[in-house]
């Protein structure tokens, strides 16, 4: 039997929880072997800005710095 190793979920867009930014929009990736997700350093006025950057080629390539850093680290 093998055993599989667990995907981590998509980076995504949720609502920022920080009270000083409130009504805007984050977008967080799932790092492995860590707890939270790590916050991509940019605030979205809205839902679909943040999808949106999540989807171009500038956030992929965001993304792929952060996972490639974390992998560094670990």
């Amino acid at each position: 039997m093998r055993n599989k190793q667990p995907k981590l979920p998509p980076p995504y867009a949720a609502e920022t929880k920080d009270a000083r930014l409130a009504g805007t929009f984050e977008v967080l990736v799932p790092v492995p072997d860590r707890n939270k997700p790590h916050k991509v350093p940019l605030q979205f006025a809205s839902l679909n800005e943040a999808e949106a950057w999540l989807h171009s080629a500038d956030g992929r390539e965001t993304i792929a710095d952060i996972l490639k850093d974390a992998a560094k680290r670990s």
